[in-house]
């Protein structure tokens, strides 16, 4: 199956934030309530432990994704691990949240672009189910700027082109009207606009089925890889991992 890049309203600059936040909120919701990163925290610690640093620089970090439970798992090995939450468009209160949960959760409220980190970020950059979101170019530009600035990078995404996440996009409405009530922090207009007017499910089911056609293959990744500048200067690991219920894609890049 080709990657097929169409859009996303997730990405859309129109798109009203505070709907935007209630996507990314059932995204977050749904990660730390799930094993679903189960089998990939040997992999971020194995960046960690290769990098020679107790932080994460989480880019593209939406609702806050599945740190939470990452977090609690990942503190077993490194007791003092921190962790800098950051997005394109950041979801404060999201974030916020998150902070509340853990006393070693930060986060930047202006606007980080993936493609450009500031240079004073240091630490393990990573990425939970936002590669996608990238044209090639992009992405790769990513990459290059990890690259550039000596910076271990992570990026797992959740979903793949195949016919089986794809179906599995399908039900996600059920799985959003199922969810929404123990959403925290409660909001009233979460439930409005996820009962009354059904926008929520309606976005996630698009953004999820677009989400399985724009997702890099192996391969795609290696690519990705291969077009950089100074490449050679990075250990690269690029696969696939059992992880709860699902596989994970998996893309690790380590300073030699």
């Amino acid at each position: 199956m080709a990657r097929i890049h169409l859009f996303e309203f997730e990405d859309q600059s129109w798109l009203p934030n505070f709907i935007r936040n209630y996507m990314t909120d059932f995204l977050q919701f749904l990660s730390n309530k799930t094993p679903m990163y189960k089998g990939i925290v040997p992999i971020i610690e194995k960046g960690l432990k290769q990098s020679k640093t107790n932080q994460i620089i989480d880019l593209g970090s939406g609702g806050g994704g599945g740190l939470i439970w990452i977090n609690k798992e990942l503190r077993k090995n490194i007791p003092d691990l921190k962790i800098l939450l950051t997005d394109y468009f950041p979801n404060i209160n999201a974030f916020e949240y998150t902070q509340k949960q853990a006393n070693n959760f930060e986060f930047i409220k202006t606007s980080i672009d993936a493609r450009n980190v500031p240079e004073n970020l240091n630490g393990l950059r990573t990425q939970f189910l936002s590669l996608h979101h990238f044209k090639p170019k992009d992405a790769q530009q990513i990459l290059q700027n990890a690259v550039d600035s000596n910076s271990s990078i992570a990026i797992f995404e959740g979903q793949e082109r195949s016919f089986q996440s794809i179906l599995a996009m399908i039900g996600s409405p059920i799985t959003v009207l199922l969810t929404t009530p123990f959403i925290r922090p409660f909001n009233i207009g979460r439930i409005i606009f996820t009962y009354l007017i059904p926008i929520v499910p309606i976005l996630i089911l698009w953004d999820g089925v677009v989400s399985s056609l724009r997702t890099y293959s192996v391969d795609e990744m290696n690519v990705l890889v291969s077009n950089l500048n100074n490449a050679a200067n990075f250990n690269w690991e690029i696969g696939k991992v059992k992880s709860g219920p699902t596989k994970i894609l998996y893309l690790l890049g380590t300073k030699k």
